[in-house]
């Protein structure tokens, strides 16, 4: 996920919030037990030859972090002196890649401590450390030394790749305020700043809250034990649980007791609190002035024209087209709950009202009796570690690459290393970070940071780290869908082979970013695919043919729900983001009060919407948009899933280009053709 008031090419890494994952859940030998090194020294430790790239940064205490970052500014200060006085054409361009190649080094791990390390005294200095380098980011914004070289080398440059660098690097410049009137500046920086600082406190007060709720066993009746047999008891012996993935799901569609679901649900939709309706206001307004410096009505039509999309106009109509192809696919799937619900309890249907904590509850006992399917039954067939070892396997076969677990230092105990070798070299290319398990003060959804960029011009390996909450007794299909999401994340990271690294990964125009990982969702609904899990664990019981097909065909229950409130979150987010920065809690109060199950009082769900205050503002559209692009890419896998002609053609044409081409030509060069919608509206109203 890009930085979207820096310039561009001084990407996500540097001062991601959430990655361009962190989606809703729909939401080889096998590897031993996770035996990570947790960091534990002041130095950075010796390069361990069997992990590609640089080792990750050691801190013993918050002091080390705030010496690591302050040697990090020197350099890149340093770096821009030197910039300032490079030739115009390829000399810039190596010093604007060198400078970022050093950023991202120095700040990109060291920053991404604040969502991960079980410190929190080392937490709070990789925040500070953040908004220390946002300064230098938005003093560089509005270089004007540095950005005249690169206007001046977009005039000397001829190569395709080349020109693109520059070109993505002058927008960022663009859009931190280098052009604007030299007395409009300062407050384009100070706004800029500010609004780093927001985004940072508004997912502290997410990531922090520890919000916790108590239940006797009684109130847990049909919860799995493995959901809360094993956790916590307040001082009156209850259970306590958090509102983490597998405790919230597990409660959400499990508890036949309506008043723990209601109460779980509710704790969920307060995470962040109060304040943080406070942060989002200030967030939206800021942005609305940052957006009327540059003369655009909107913080929506500033952001939209560096994207796909291209302008609001025409994601509104795309909105309107979802919302057309869904909604009546909503209201049945209202009622067969309701349906479902007072059958259950032995009343009328007209005297039944589905309540919004319901939906997963009622949703898994259509499941189970239109489908005799339970998503809890498939627990048992995918352990955790031998699904990350899956999902790995599946990236072997359609890659030609392989991932072996490697000793490293890392920010935890349980956190994983593997290096990635390409089976055509026989080359070491990439690093892989993983952290499976919950844990307090850490980052609680499913997102992947790309820490390191490629290179092949200054032979950088990328580095990437998966973040995720899985239940350790096993996962769901669905949560298996959501793991391997995820990792096409990070594959889209780390098979990245740009000439330049501020091109690299999922440096892309973020309406495309969730495509590569999007697309591969469908993959665990392949029987074919799924029999991969023997090669990994000879030991795992295979999961049974006719529990795949029931699965399948119960995949898009509850399809219209789903995308009904996808539109809704997209269409709020614009909504903040238009030219008036309304209300946050009133909108949401409102539109969420006209959709058909209406608006809870008391509740607050902007409150923990970590994505409108971060990188996805004005973007959380891109969700269904790239799922248009996904579902268009995967017509070329249709035949075979695991073909490796049709692997070494997507990994050659769209993960290994990165941003240095434009997505739709991304998509051309995979499919030979345009992108089309149509796989898209074709499932939405099948």
């Amino acid at each position: 996920m890009r930085s979207l008031l820096l310039p561009a090419a001084l990407a996500a890494a540097l001062l991601a919030a959430a990655s361009a994952g962190a989606t809703p859940a729909r939401k080889h030998a096998p590897a031993r037990p996770a035996k990570g090194k947790p960091a534990a020294a002041a130095s950075a430790p010796a390069a361990n030859p069997a992990l590609p790239g640089i080792p990750f940064p050691a801190f013993a205490n918050p002091g080390q972090v705030a010496q690591a970052c302050t040697d990090g500014l020197e350099g890149a200060g340093q770096r821009v002196k030197t910039l300032e006085k490079r030739k115009p054409g390829l000399d810039w361009l190596k010093g604007w890649d060198e400078l970022y190649g050093w950023q991202e080094d120095k700040s990109g791990a060291l920053i991404f401590l604040k969502n991960v390390s079980p410190n929190p005294d080392i937490r709070a200095a990789a925040e500070a450390c953040e908004l220390r380098w946002q300064d230098f980011q938005s003093t560089l914004g509005l270089n004007e030394a540095v950005y005249l070289g690169g206007k001046k080398s977009l005039g000397v440059l001829k190569d395709a790749v080349d020109r693109r660098a520059v070109q993505v690097a002058l927008e960022g410049f663009e859009d931190s305020g280098v052009a604007l009137p030299a007395e409009k500046r300062p407050r384009a920086k100070e706004l800029s700043d500010k609004l780093t600082e927001l985004s940072q406190a508004f997912a502290k007060n997410v990531r922090d809250a520890h919000v916790r709720i108590s239940f006797t066993e009684a109130e847990l009746k049909g919860v799995p034990d493995s959901v809360w047999k094993d956790r916590p008891r307040d001082a009156d012996g209850k259970v306590s649980l958090g509102v983490d993935y597998p405790s919230y799901y597990g409660v959400l569609q499990n508890a036949d007791d309506a008043t723990t679901r209601e109460r779980m649900w509710r704790a969920k939709m307060g995470e962040g609190g109060a304040d943080n309706l406070r942060i989002l206001g200030q967030i939206e307004k800021l942005r609305l002035e940052y957006a009327r410096l540059f003369g655009y009505p909107s913080f929506a039509d500033f952001q939209l024209r560096r994207r796909m999309v291209e302008n609001t106009a025409r994601v509104s109509k795309f909105l309107d087209d979802v919302h057309g192809a869904v909604a009546d696919e909503e209201r049945r799937d209202i009622a067969d709950l309701r349906e479902a619900k007072a059958k259950q309890l032995g009343k009328p249907v007209e005297a039944v009202k589905l309540e919004r904590w319901d939906v997963p509850y009622y949703t898994e006992h259509v499941l189970r009796e239109r489908f005799a399917v339970d998503d809890e039954t498939f627990r048992p067939y995918f352990p955790p570690q031998e699904s990350l070892r899956f999902v790995m396997r599946v990236a072997e076969k359609l890659f030609n690459i392989r991932y072996d677990k490697v000793e490293a230092t890392t920010w935890a105990p349980e956190v994983q290393a593997f290096a990635i070798t390409d089976l055509a070299t026989n080359k070491k290319i990439a690093a892989l970070y993983v952290d499976l398990y919950p844990r307090d003060g850490k980052y609680n959804h499913a997102a992947v940071w790309p820490l390191r960029n490629a290179s092949t011009a200054a032979d950088r390996s990328p580095q990437a780290a998966l973040v995720v909450n899985m239940d350790r007794k096993g996962l769901t299909l669905r949560e298996l869908e959501t793991l391997l999401h995820e990792f096409g994340h990070s594959v889209h990271s780390d098979l990245s082979a740009t000439r330049w690294a501020s091109d690299g990964g999922i440096n892309v125009q973020t309406d495309f970013a969730e495509a590569p990982s999007q697309m591969l969702e469908d993959w665990v609904y392949d029987k074919k695919v799924l029999k991969l899990f023997q090669e990994v664990c000879a030991s795992c019981k295979p999961v049974p043919d006719e529990l795949v097909d029931k699965a399948r065909q119960a995949k898009d229950f509850g399809k219209g729900l789903m995308f009904a409130r996808q539109h809704l979150y997209a269409s709020y987010d614009l909504a903040l983001h238009g030219p008036t920065a309304p209300e946050p809690m009133d909108t949401w109060a409102r539109m969420e009060g006209a959709t058909p199950l209406g608006f809870v009082p008391g509740t607050m769900f902007p409150a923990g919407f970590q994505h409108v205050a971060s990188g996805y503002g004005a973007g959380y559209y891109s969700y269904l948009w790239s799922l248009v692009v996904a579902m268009d890419m995967r017509t070329a896998f249709a035949a075979d899933k695991l073909d490796p002609r049709v692997g070494a053609r997507y990994r050659a044409t769209v993960l290994a280009q990165g941003g240095q081409k434009l997505p739709q030509q991304l998509v051309h060069d995979f499919l030979g053709r345009d992108l089309s919608p149509q796989a898209f509206f074709d499932y939405l109203k099948k």
